[in-house]
């Protein structure tokens, strides 16, 4: 298990991309000679729309405003493709950056001004002006970076242009009306004006939305000549509305075709996520300090005598309620959601169908990360998005995603089991202490070799039980397509914090490689066979509260082995809506006290209802009462 180190100062995303590939990869958008007039199809404005572009331009300005008074995450995870005879291209290798980003460093007047040295690649002090804020997270990238990138590059992939995106800098040409998700907009084309043709500057189109006038998608590349656009490449930029009227960068796309490859191969691909926009920013002089609890509640009329045992556990529960507290003050872990409850049910089933009673139930929470990790901290398991999202195989009858998921949550049920422990020392308050960027590597929650060995061990035991034994098949399928990508996706198999899927780098096989062989045979050519989805799948989040988002995509056949796409970066495409407040909670019934070992109903399916994609899903149906397996999720759309 090899514990990574993350940088702390601000993410830098269009110089990480730059790193991924040689400068060739990059495909002029336009020449040196062609004039915008035939670059646009689009046609002059009415009164109306020029009004609405007027609005997007006030509103653009209060965009830029808010981010700068935000450090949240950026994550940035690149995918470099190589051509493949049976699935056209499969990913060769593979990069991970996590970091805050310091908008207020690198959001300035002289951001758009020709660095020559920079931009000629002359320069080894100016090759990377784009991370002149940021030299901590510069030195972590050390030699990997392998081309310029001006540091307009990744303010624009989030706000186009923080200085000058009015009507003196640029022109705009009415192209359709369209609806993404369900939020109505206008889609214009963006040229900047000629002779204004600043280096980097926006060229592309963008989508605003009609009720308010906010900038919520632009696609596109940046401007300049042959030589410059070198520094540049394509992409696909998305905003939610995470509250009224403040629409904020949300993810993008970014991708570049192989100028050399005649079956049209990318040469790389890569998907961008922000959040944490209301992570606190810590002044300097406070740093050190914690953030007051409210909200207690007085028990103290139940109060009784502890036990020696029962001070123990409450230790252990003290140690594990601060690293999670820490790690959600972080950003790495989600705000309690319903989904997450319908995974706690699930473990409970666990327990139940093995007869084991444990002192506490169950928690467990996302975390908001690319690589494929767990962890149990205490009572409480962590499962990364990406392991949940390439497990997610939607069938008619659930089966697969949910066998998927108990084997997942069994590997660290049985840490729990065993008593494989975080260390108490955090139940001292003082020992998590520390600055939220230095999280990352202060807090090293990865259990040892040994113990997932007995885990593994333990986690087959437990998955042998008559209600669970036939889901073995679907996660030893997933292991077997994740061994064929676990050599090309280095950086996806190894966790931040907690327990990967594969032992080692020297050693790539699986803790739980004894369910492979109950898979059956892998067959990429079976159109009836998947194995593995691709990342952001199944979940997606709030930029603003941080809460996990069940998705409800419409459901694709597969044509060809190619659909299959297996752990593979796809393009962005948001279900838009607008900000709705979340709905006052409903005061629940107090539940019936249930037999210890029964098994614990989960909610009505693994897949939440329909919810609009801006808010939390409202809270599942129950679940019928003389059920105990968690029902299937809903079925698939007919063709």
């Amino acid at each position: 298990m090899i514990l990574r180190k993350f940088p702390t100062a601000g993410l830098l995303l269009a110089a990480i991309i730059a790193s991924a590939l040689p400068a060739s990869a990059a495909v002029p958008l336009f020449g040196k000679k062609k004039p915008k007039e035939d670059l646009l199809q689009s046609k002059k404005p009415t009164a109306a729309q020029n009004a609405l572009i007027d609005k997007a331009i006030v509103r653009e300005k209060e965009v830029i405003k808010t981010v700068k008074d935000r450090q949240p995450l950026v994550e940035t995870y690149i995918q470099n493709m190589r051509p493949d005879p049976i699935l056209a291209q499969v990913p060769d290798s593979d990069q991970h950056f996590l970091g805050r980003v310091e908008f207020n460093k690198i959001i300035g007047d002289n951001a758009y001004k020709v660095n020559e040295s920079t931009s000629k690649g002359t320069s080894n002090d100016g090759k990377l002006g784009f991370l002149k804020h940021s030299m901590s997270f510069m030195g972590g990238l050390g030699s990997g970076l392998k081309l310029t990138f001006h540091e307009a590059g990744f303010v624009q992939m989030l706000l186009m242009d923080s200085n000058d995106f009015d009507r003196q800098h640029y022109t705009f040409g009415f192209v359709r009306n369209d609806f993404l998700g369900n939020t109505p907009t206008a889609v214009f084309d963006v040229t900047p004006i000629s002779g204004k043709r600043d280096f980097g500057r926006f060229f592309g189109r963008i989508w605003i939305e009609t009720r308010n006038g906010n900038v919520v998608r632009f696609n596109g590349d940046f401007s300049g000549s042959e030589e410059d656009h070198r520094e540049f490449y394509h992409f696909d930029s998305w905003r939610t509305n995470v509250q009224p009227d403040l629409w904020l960068p949300t993810s993008f796309y970014v991708e570049e075709s192989d100028p050399k490859s005649v079956s049209r191969t990318l040469k790389f691909k890569a998907i961008n996520h922000v959040w944490g926009y209301v992570l606190k920013i810590p002044a300097k002089e406070s740093e050190n300090t914690s953030l007051d609890v409210v909200g207690a509640t007085d028990v103290s009329n139940d109060a009784q005598d502890v036990s020696p045992l029962g001070a123990q556990r409450a230790w252990v529960q003290q140690a594990e309620d601060n690293v999670v507290e820490r790690l959600f003050q972080a950003g790495l872990i989600d705000a309690p959601s319903d989904f997450d409850k319908t995974l706690e049910a699930l473990a409970g089933n666990i327990l139940a169908y093995n007869n084991i009673t444990l002192s506490r139930p169950i928690r467990v929470r996302t975390l908001l990360t690319e690589p494929l990790e767990s962890l149990a901290i205490g009572n409480t398991i962590i499962l990364s998005k990406s392991l949940i999202d390439t497990t997610a195989v939607v069938t008619t009858d659930g089966a697969q995603q949910m066998g998927n998921l108990n084997a997942v949550l069994a590997f660290q049920i049985a840490h729990i089991i065993l008593a494989h422990r975080l260390d108490t020392k955090y139940a001292f308050n003082d020992r998590l202490l520390f600055p939220t960027n230095a999280v990352f590597n202060r807090i090293p929650m990865h259990h040892t070799d040994a113990d997932n060995t007995a885990a593994a061990k333990k986690a087959i035991e437990l998955l042998n039980a008559k209600e669970l034994a036939d889901g073995q098949q679907y996660f030893g399928l997933y292991l077997q397509q994740l061994e064929k990508r676990v050599k090309a996706l280095k950086a996806l198999n190894e966790p931040m914090i907690g327990d990967g899927l594969v032992k080692s780098d020297t050693d790539p096989t699986f803790w739980l490689a004894a369910l492979m062989p109950k898979g059956g045979k892998l067959d990429m050519n079976d159109l009836k066979q998947q194995a593995a989805m691709p990342l952001s799948s199944f979940l997606r989040y709030d930029p603003w509260t941080d809460q996990v988002i069940t998705m409800h995509a419409a459901f694709e056949p597969l044509l060809s082995p190619a659909d299959k796409m297996p752990f593979e970066v796809e393009p962005v495409y948001l279900k838009l809506g607008y900000y709705k407040p979340p709905a006052e909670p409903a005061a629940a019934p107090a539940p019936a006290a249930a037999a210890p070992g029964d098994p614990v109903a989960a909610p009505a399916a693994a897949v939440p209802p329909a919810a609009d994609n801006t808010v939390p899903p409202a809270a599942n149906a129950a679940p019928a009462a003389d059920t105990t397996v968690p029902p299937a999720p809903a079925a698939v759309p007919q063709q």
